[in-house]
C-alpha cells in the first residue's frame, strides 16, 4: 500500500514550503525523485497527484512541493490567493527552496529506512526543469536530472524595451488565461536576475553538468520551443534527448484532471523518464 503524507518546512524567506511524499512504506531504501512545478503552476496541478503514485508504484520515493512564493498558500495550495508572494518570487528563491527540500530529506529520520540518500534525482516541468538543472549543477548530492519542456535560457524572454516602465511602476502584470487573473511581477525579479546572472545561467550549467541529464520535449510545444531542447544537446554531448512527436507544452494533460488513463504523450514522458532513471 502506498503511503502519502504532507509536510511543512521553512522556506528561504518568510513563506513556508508545502511538501507531499508518496512511497511504499516497506523499510526498503528507495531512490528519491523530487518534482518541481513550473511557472504559474503548483504541485497538485493536473495529473501530478496521479503521477506521484505512478512513480511510487515504480519503486521511487516521490516528493513534490510548492515553491514558497508560487502564489498559493498553505490553506489553499491549488489557487493563486497570494499574488503578493507571486510578484515577489524569483529564480534565487526557487533554487534555495529546492536546496532546502534536499536538506530536509537528509536530516529527517522518519524516512531513514525508506530512502537512498545516495540516489537523489530531480524532475522538473518547464521553469521547474530549468531550476532542477541549475540545482543539479550546484549541488553534488543530485544523481540525475530530468527536464520536461524546459527553457534553455531564463532571461531571454525579458523585454528590454519595457524595462524603464517596469522600473518606474515597480510592477508588470502577466495574464493567466486559465484563472483569468492579472498576476503581478515586481521589479525585484529583474534585479535578482542581474545580481545572480551567473547562478541562473542554464547554458553554463549544462556545459558543466556532470550528472546524467534527460531532456523530454514536445515537437509542437508553443510555449517553450523545441529549439530550446536542441540547445541542451548542442551544449553537452552526454545529454539524453527524447522528442515526443506532436506533443504540446504539457504533453496533452490539463487542469483540472479527471482522466483514468494518461494521454499518450504524457505516458511517454513518464515511461522514458523511468527508463532513464533505471538505466
Amino acid at each position: 500500500m502506498l503511503s502519502t503524507n504532507k509536510y511543512i518546512i521553512n522556506g528561504g524567506k518568510k513563506n513556508k514550503i508545502l511538501i507531499d511524499v508518496c512511497y511504499h512504506r516497506n523499510s526498503l531504501k528507495k531512490d528519491i525523485l523530487i518534482f518541481s512545478h513550473g511557472f504559474k503552476g503548483f504541485k497538485d496541478w493536473g495529473p501530478f497527484n496521479h503521477m506521484s503514485k505512478t512513480f511510487a508504484r515504480a519503486g521511487y520515493f516521490f516528493l513534490k512541493f510548492n515553491f514558497s512564493y508560487n502564489g498559493t498558500s498553505l490553506d489553499n495550495p491549488v489557487e493563486f490567493v497570494d499574488l503578493d508572494s507571486f510578484g515577489n518570487n524569483n529564480f534565487s528563491i526557487e533554487l534555495d527552496d529546492l536546496g532546502l527540500v534536499i536538506d530536509w530529506l537528509n536530516r529527517d529520520f522518519e524516512f531513514r529506512d525508506e530512502i537512498n540518500l545516495e540516489k537523489i534525482n530531480l524532475l522538473g516541468h518547464s521553469r521547474g526543469g530549468g531550476i532542477s538543472i541549475l540545482k543539479a549543477n550546484e549541488d553534488d548530492r543530485v544523481s540525475k536530472v530530468i527536464s520536461w519542456a524546459s527553457p534553455s535560457d531564463f532571461t531571454n524572454r525579458i523585454d528590454d524595451s519595457k524595462l524603464d516602465i517596469w522600473k518606474k511602476k515597480g510592477v508588470t502584470y502577466i495574464y493567466n488565461s486559465r484563472t483569468q487573473q492579472n498576476m503581478p511581477l515586481y521589479y525585484q525579479f529583474y534585479i535578482d536576475c542581474i545580481e545572480n546572472m551567473d547562478r541562473i545561467d542554464i547554458k553554463k550549467a549544462i556545459v558543466n553538468l556532470e550528472q546524467p541529464h534527460l531532456v523530454v520535449h514536445g515537437s509542437e510545444d508553443p510555449t517553450v520551443l523545441i529549439s530550446d531542447a536542441y540547445d541542451f544537446v548542442k551544449w553537452n554531448s552526454k545529454t539524453v534527448f527524447c522528442e515526443i512527436k506532436d506533443a504540446n507544452h504539457v504533453f496533452g494533460v490539463m487542469h483540472p484532471y479527471d482522466l483514468e488513463e494518461y494521454p499518450a504523450h504524457f505516458q511517454e514522458a513518464i515511461d522514458v523518464s523511468i527508463n532513464f532513471l533505471e538505466g
